[in-house]
């Protein structure tokens, strides 16, 4: 009986601190055994869930199939002693669950997780508008390419919010690339 209401106030705890997301970001996980529970609310088909390690090497990934309330059960006990993430891959966030494995007893670190916002990237006549959110102010490295050429690069630091526009020139229609560096990701 203990162990049910401990399981339920780990539950309950966990799920509280995740209060504080929109609705769409809601995420739950229950520890039964050695097998663990990973739950996300309103999600939509095509977006991706994967367990990475420390090395953000993928371990598993599962893509959704429908669009509504997503559960599977993880037995994790396999992995080897270390950290690892649970994240869920959505349009424009990327939404960030790490727990540990040690000695086959999983622990998630609620108070470290996280949502990363992707950049955004339109155009709009000659203009390219790039706009990023990073709410913990880490550099956002933006490099344009033409032709494979770099004929713009700029490191922003210390920007919550980060909005650019550049103006194309009219003579050089083509494709144009651009990468964006942020977050320990690369998005292009």
């Amino acid at each position: 009986m203990k162990t049910t209401i401990k399981k339920y106030l780990v539950a309950v705890t966990f799920l509280l601190s995740l209060v504080s997301y929109a609705t769409e970001k809601n995420i739950s996980s229950t520890i039964e055994g050695r097998k663990v529970k990973v739950e996300f609310t309103a999600v939509k088909k095509g977006q991706v869930l994967s367990i990475k390690n420390a090395n953000s090497i993928v371990m598993y990934s599962d893509i959704i199939e429908m669009a509504g309330n997503y559960a599977r059960t993880f037995d994790l006990t396999g992995l080897e002693n270390g950290k690892y993430t649970t994240e869920l891959e959505k349009d424009f966030e990327t939404i960030i669950k790490p727990f540990l494995v040690e000695n086959r007893l999983i622990t998630f670190l609620p108070e470290e997780n996280k949502t990363i916002f992707k950049p955004v990237i339109r155009t709009q006549d000659n203009l390219l508008l790039i706009s990023k959110i990073s709410l913990e102010n880490q550099p956002v490295k933006i490099t344009l390419y033409y032709k494979g050429e770099v004929i713009y690069t700029e490191t922003a630091k210390d920007a919550k919010i980060l909005n650019r526009a550049l103006r194309l020139l009219k003579n050089k229609k083509g494709n144009y690339t651009v990468a964006i560096s942020a977050d320990n990701k690369n998005y292009q």
